[in-house]
């Protein structure tokens, strides 16, 4: 486990496994998870010889939070410049970067600023583009006070995966999740647009579509209508995939991985 703290305080927590030679990944969670969700996979792309960056997100896991919450400590921009952070804490080259819902859109808005940090980009459960009510935000908080954390926390894993083993890893994550942390994310999180950043970029972009990340999968169109045919970009199937497919998908989406990398 290292640590760095950041700019404006914050102290972020990630994990570094692996050879320190090794070629560099990063996997990163998405919101209301943290590094936990990626761990088993982390511990496997290390066992083959890569070196595993995995990150607590600000107001995730083990980092901390800003004191007071606002949607400029939590903004996309500000959240992204936290992991360009720990690529200098770790002194890695160029990554090849996972992410999953959020941890995609923050590569996503990186891409203009920091391409050469990257090899390739691999997103699953990640819509490029979203366009929501912001008013939703003020249901989180909302719905840990009515229901309590391990209600939630349960109702969002059957939601996410018909995995019966990945539930309780989801369940555990949002549970322990700090709902003002998500009302702040989620408000941030409902409008946004970076397709343009991928339909400039000259890196290999995978996209991985879980046939079961049904609420996602509603909001792909613009996105994939950007995208496809485009000589960067790959779109790969994982049909029995949820929003977490790392966790319900798992075999196939390490291959699919695997296989992206080799090629690239």
């Amino acid at each position: 486990m290292a640590q760095l703290v950041t700019d404006d305080g914050v102290a972020i927590v990630y994990d570094d496994l692996g050879p320190r030679d090794g070629v560099p990944i990063v996997l990163c969670h998405g919101l209301a998870a943290a590094g936990e969700q990626l761990a088993a996979d982390a511990h496997y792309f290390a066992g083959l010889g890569y070196r595993v960056l995995a990150p607590d997100l600000r107001g995730h896991g083990r980092s901390g939070k800003p004191v007071p919450l606002s949607a400029e400590n939590f903004s996309i921009p500000r959240m992204a410049d936290d992991l360009v952070a720990m690529l200098d804490d770790a002194g890695v080259g160029p990554v090849h970067w996972v992410g999953n819902s959020l941890g995609g859109i923050l590569a996503l808005e990186l891409l203009p600023r920091h391409e050469g940090r990257f090899r390739t980009l691999a997103t699953f459960g990640t819509a490029y583009r979203l366009s929501l009510p912001r008013w939703g935000a003020q249901f989180v908080p909302l719905g840990y006070a009515l229901f309590g954390p391990r209600l939630i926390g349960g109702m969002t894993a059957r939601v996410t995966t018909r995995s019966l083993a990945a539930r309780p890893v989801i369940e555990k994550l949002v549970a322990q999740f700090d709902p003002q942390v998500g009302r702040v994310l989620v408000e941030n999180l409902s409008q946004y647009d970076l397709i343009a950043n991928a339909v400039a970029a000259t890196l290999p972009i995978l996209m991985l579509r879980g046939g079961r990340d049904a609420q996602v999968n509603a909001a792909l169109g613009p996105t994939l209508e950007a995208m496809q045919g485009r000589p960067t970009f790959t779109l790969v199937e994982l049909p029995e995939g949820g929003h977490c497919a790392n966790l319900d998908a798992t075999e196939v989406w390490r291959t699919e991985l695997l296989k992206f990398w080799r090629q690239h």
